[in-house]
């Protein structure tokens, strides 16, 4: 099974929907994972939850119990076949100051956090990124 990590910052809202969705949606020989690059203290339990009320919406729950945030590691770069980081303005920085051998080897999409963009607009734009992405997968 290979594996596609998205990151964001606090493992907490887009790059938890880029993995859950993508797992809902059952890509054959692909997992996804998730993981953070400044985890905050302030979140409020394991996920958004509107995460997973659009989830429900679309019709997908998940298939166990919901993780806590967690920080993204040079482990979890090396196992992945692809990283795609959710927004390159907030993300490339801190990939430079963290893992700089990474920042220029994996994706970025433009996928602002609140309140730069709303996030019916940032759901939007997360399914449209992990449709391109299976897409593309499939393709390969």
């Amino acid at each position: 099974m290979q594996t596609v990590l998205f990151i964001c910052t606090g493992n907490y809202y887009r790059s938890r929907y880029a993995e859950l969705l993508f797992n809902a949606l059952q890509v054959p020989g692909w997992c996804a994972d998730s993981r953070g690059l400044r985890l905050s203290m302030a979140n409020l339990g394991p996920i958004w939850p509107p995460v997973l009320e659009r989830l429900q919406q679309r019709g997908f729950s998940p298939s166990h119990e919901v993780r806590w945030p967690l920080a993204l590691s040079e482990e979890e770069l090396v196992r992945a076949e692809l990283v795609i980081a959710l927004d390159e303005t907030e993300h490339r920085p801190l990939m430079q100051q963290h893992f700089p051998m990474w920042a220029d080897r994996i994706r970025y999409w433009q996928t602002p956090d609140l309140p730069a963009l709303p996030a019916e607009v940032a759901f939007h734009r997360i399914e449209q990124g992990v449709q391109a992405l299976i897409d593309e997968l499939q393709t390969r």
